[in-house]
């Protein structure tokens, strides 16, 4: 290209592109799915990191971590449970109304 900025750029004419949004929901599931998946490794992982204490206790930080990435992981699951059915009545919704369009 030249400085001058006298070349022409000649765009020709293709495939329309069209945005479509993602459902409603979609990334509610996508996001649970993550954290139920990770939460039990990481808290695995932290209460790993945080060692053995010296004295005696009833229950290591290692269970502890477990225990928090578990609960953790079960908020996850909740969270792509609720994704899941807000996806089913989108689609739903989507399909009563296609049917409503086409009846009319």
């Amino acid at each position: 290209m030249s400085e001058t900025g006298t070349d022409q750029v000649t765009i020709t004419p293709g495939r329309p592109v069209r945005l479509v949004p993602t459902a409603p929901g979609f990334w509610m599931t996508v996001l649970g799915v993550c954290i139920a998946a990770l939460s039990p490794l990481l808290g695995f992982l932290i209460g790993t990191m945080s060692g053995r204490p010296d004295g005696e206790v009833i229950l290591d930080p290692l269970y502890w971590g477990l225990f928090g990435g578990v609960v953790i992981g079960g908020i996850g699951v909740l969270l792509a449970v609720l994704g899941g059915v807000r996806l089913w009545r989108g689609r739903r919704a989507a399909e009563a109304d296609a049917a409503a369009e086409t009846a009319a």
